[in-house]
């Protein structure tokens, strides 16, 4: 059975790219742009830089072994600190220019070898329209310094393997980078609801052990007639003192929580042309669909058949 984190990635239909492994000397500089339902990565393996994240006030100092993971796409600068306003370029630009054509390792920058910055870069997709609080309230960046070592001998391991498979020329390299990154993203996300800035934003439950294992058997068993008072009776709480705990921890009720997880359920559901709406509605624990459909509307504003229609137009052809 899937762990608590586990299941909610991996609900939201995460998937993972290693876009490049640079070698930068200085002076360099690189605009990243924003992206919807993505969130990016980047693992200082050698050497330092500067990352300025869109709407924060300073840039964050990433150092060897650090980790920094940007979860809402946003727009960002990496650079080495020198004239940034003349050495930071578009990431095209920077593509363009390094003659990077897609494999192998990112070469740009200065004439300054001994300054060289080689990083990991990457990023994550989350399906269109898949929502959790667990992401939604994530802050514009996540800083994990000296991760490999904080995280355990096998993360550290695991992020020397990734600096040698990524855009490596041995078969599969870039599948067991890509693998490799995706339990590294997990095991971040994990750090940061263990510390405590997760009360901080709105993520209190997670870390807290008597809602946890409350949330793990819902996450079990979303289907379930589920009430505050069968959660507080999980954590091992009255059910006076679980929903004043969970709303003080995670800014929404109990229910609020249930309702928002199955719905999430239903639109996965619903985007299989080989479910009906009563297979929707059962799979996210209701009992009727004329019940289901009015939460369902309330809560994303379109009938269930108006989503899986637009889910439908959307869907890339195979």
């Amino acid at each position: 059975m899937l762990d608590l984190v586990s299941d909610i990635l991996t609900r939201l239909t995460m998937r993972g790219s290693l876009y490049f492994r640079t070698s930068f000397t200085k002076p360099w500089g690189v605009a990243v742009p924003a992206y919807e339902n993505v969130a990016r990565f980047h693992f200082a393996q050698r050497g330092s830089c500067l990352v300025k994240v869109a709407g924060t006030e300073e840039p964050i100092l990433l150092a060897q072994g650090d980790l920094i993971i940007i979860p809402h796409g946003s727009q960002h600068d990496l650079y080495c600190g020198h004239e940034p306003e003349n050495t930071i370029l578009p990431l095209d630009t920077v593509l363009e220019r390094s003659g990077y054509t897609g494999s192998g390792v990112l070469v740009y920058g200065g004439n300054e070898p001994q300054s060289e910055t080689q990083l990991i870069c990457g990023h994550f997709s989350f399906e269109k329209r898949a929502h959790h609080v667990l992401i939604d309230r994530l802050p514009p960046y996540i800083h994990l310094k000296n991760y490999g070592e904080a995280a355990g001998k096998w993360m550290e391991s695991t992020l020397r393997v990734i600096g040698d498979e990524a855009g490596g020329q041995r078969l599969g390299g870039d599948l067991i980078a890509l693998k490799m990154s995706e339990a590294i993203f997990a095991q971040a996300i994990r750090s940061f609801i263990e510390s405590n800035d997760a009360t901080e934003c709105g993520l209190g439950a997670f870390s807290d052990l008597n809602l946890q294992r409350a949330l793990g058997v819902f996450h079990k068993t979303p289907d379930k007639a589920w009430t505050v008072e069968a959660l507080a009776q999980e954590a091992g709480m009255s059910r006076t003192g679980f929903a004043v705990l969970f709303q003080k921890k995670m800014t929404m009720t109990p229910m609020q929580y249930v309702t928002n997880w199955r719905i999430e359920i239903a639109k996965k559901l619903l985007t299989n042309p080989a479910n009906t709406l009563t297979d929707a509605a059962e799979g996210a624990g209701y009992a009727s669909d004329s019940a289901f459909s009015r939460v369902f509307k309330k809560e994303t504003g379109m009938t269930p058949a108006g989503f899986r229609k637009e889910s439908s137009a959307n869907r890339p052809d195979l």
